[in-house]
């Protein structure tokens, strides 16, 4: 899987109340989620952000409540993939479990610039910022965790492989 999109750059410790704000947390209508994500972070994010765009954010993304509606707001907002120097573990289980990329690279989480071009190879676990012309190696999905994003979660791998009849895991 390969993806391409513009960065939005955040700091560290990116809590998951900012991420979707508990006030919205009475839906659980992916769109709707996707109409606040990131609103009290960055309140013109869903104005700007395209398919296809990657947040890429320092140290203890996704930190706080363990709720799944922030993976799921931030993938139904059209983002791509998220690069992080490192990710609460709560929201990555989540994250894989809906099926959002999300890639470890503290390089890339400290050199990249909002606005930057990037595109990010996820079979070979690289990020490339186009605009800088650089090339960061983050950490590679293992082959089960990559399959379950390849589907688009958790749900979407377990009813793909009882329908196909495959039977170990």
């Amino acid at each position: 899987m390969i993806f391409e999109g513009t960065a939005f750059k955040y700091g560290r410790d990116v809590d998951t109340d900012v991420i979707i704000p508990a006030r919205y947390l009475n839906t659980h209508d992916p769109d709707e989620l996707a109409a606040h994500c990131m609103e009290d972070i960055d309140k013109d994010f869903i104005d700007r952000v395209q398919p296809g765009d990657i947040i890429v954010a320092e140290e203890n993304f996704g930190c706080g409540s363990s709720r799944e509606q922030a993976p799921v707001a931030i993938k139904a907002a059209g983002v791509s993939c998220v690069v992080a120097a490192s990710f609460a573990r709560i929201f990555y289980r989540n994250a894989i479990n809906i099926g959002l990329p999300i890639l470890v690279c503290p390089e890339a989480a400290g050199d990249v610039q909002a606005g930057d071009r990037l595109r990010v190879d996820l079979d070979k676990g690289e990020v490339a910022n186009l605009t800088r012309d650089k090339v960061y190696q983050a950490d590679r999905f293992p082959d089960f965790m990559q399959e379950i994003v390849t589907a688009g979660g958790l749900m979407a791998h377990v009813k793909k492989r009882t329908q196909g009849g495959e039977t170990n895991a």
